[in-house]
C-alpha cells in the first residue's frame, strides 16, 4: 500500500498585506506551538514586501513561508523582477508558479511556468505548480484535457532529490464561493495522480496534489479527506489567522 504524502496547507495572500498584518503570522506561530498538527506542513505566502519580516517571525516554528512568483533567471538585468535565489535568501521555502491569475494577467504560458518551476528547483526551493480549467472549459467537458495539457507543458523534469507540488485550482471556483462536487474533485485528483505516476514512476505517488478554489473552514473537513487530496492552496481564507487555522486543524 502506497503511503499518502504529508498534508500541506498553503496560504496565498496574493496582493494583500502590510507590515501591520504580520500579527497574523505571529498568531499562527503561537497557535501551532500550543496545538501542533504533526501530520501537516503549514505554509503562508505573503507579498514579497513583507516576506523577509514574515520569515523572521516564523523562523524555527511550525510555520514556513513562501513566495507567489519568481523570474526565470536567478539574477541579472531584469528591473523590477526577483529571482528564486533572492526569495530563498528572504526566507522562502516554496514558490507558487503558474497561478491562473498570473496566466491571465501576465499571459504566462505553460513554457514560462515550466521555466519558473525549474528556476525554483535550481535554487533549492519547491515550486507549487498551479493548473486548472475555466468554467467554459468544464462546461464543454474539456476539464481533464485542459489540465493534462497544462501539466505536460508546465511540469519540469526533476530528480529523486527534488520536490514539486501540484495545485489543482478550478479557475471558476477561485474566490467565487463555488466549489466542485466531491466526484469532480475525486476524478480530477485521480487523473493528476495517474499523470504523475506515468511521468515520474514511483516518485509520482509521493508528489502532493493540493486542492484550491474557495477552500475554507466550513468545507475543509469534507474536501481534505478525498483521495489524492494532499492539502490545500487557500486564498482569501488565509488572510486571517483564525480562518486559516480552522483549515489547518481540519486536517
Amino acid at each position: 500500500m502506497v503511503q499518502s504524502p504529508k498534508t500541506l496547507i498553503a496560504g496565498n495572500w496574493k496582493m494583500n498585506g502590510f507590515s501591520s498584518d504580520l500579527s497574523q503570522f505571529t498568531a499562527v506561530v503561537e497557535a501551532l506551538s500550543k496545538k501542533p498538527v504533526p501530520d501537516c506542513q503549514v505554509l503562508l505566502c505573503p507579498p514579497v514586501t513583507i516576506l523577509a519580516a514574515a520569515s523572521t517571525i516564523s523562523e524555527n516554528s511550525a510555520l514556513q513561508t513562501g513566495a507567489q512568483n519568481t523570474h526565470i533567471a536567478q539574477s541579472g538585468a531584469h528591473t523590477g523582477d526577483i529571482g528564486a535565489a533572492m526569495l530563498k535568501d528572504a526566507g522562502a521555502d516554496f514558490i507558487i508558479v503558474g497561478h491562473s491569475e498570473r496566466r491571465a494577467d501576465h499571459q504566462e504560458t505553460d513554457g514560462v511556468v515550466n521555466a519558473k518551476a525549474q528556476s525554483c528547483l535550481n535554487a533549492g526551493l519547491v515550486p507549487i505548480i498551479c493548473v486548472g480549467e475555466s468554467q467554459a472549459e468544464r462546461a464543454s467537458g474539456l476539464a481533464l484535457t485542459v489540465v493534462e495539457h497544462q501539466l505536460n507543458g508546465s511540469v519540469p523534469d526533476c530528480d529523486e532529490t527534488q520536490e514539486i507540488v501540484i495545485a489543482y485550482e478550478p479557475v471558476w471556483a477561485i474566490g467565487t464561493g463555488l466549489v466542485p462536487d466531491t466526484d469532480d474533485i475525486t476524478n480530477m485528483h485521480a487523473a493528476i495522480r495517474e499523470w504523475l505516476v506515468n511521468r515520474f514512476g514511483d516518485k509520482g505517488h509521493g508528489i502532493r496534489i493540493l486542492y484550491g478554489g474557495s477552500l475554507k473552514p466550513s468545507n475543509a473537513a469534507q474536501i481534505l479527506p478525498i483521495a489524492n487530496v494532499n492539502g490545500g492552496l487557500i486564498g482569501g481564507a488565509s488572510l486571517k489567522s483564525e480562518d486559516f487555522l480552522g483549515i489547518v486543524y481540519a486536517v
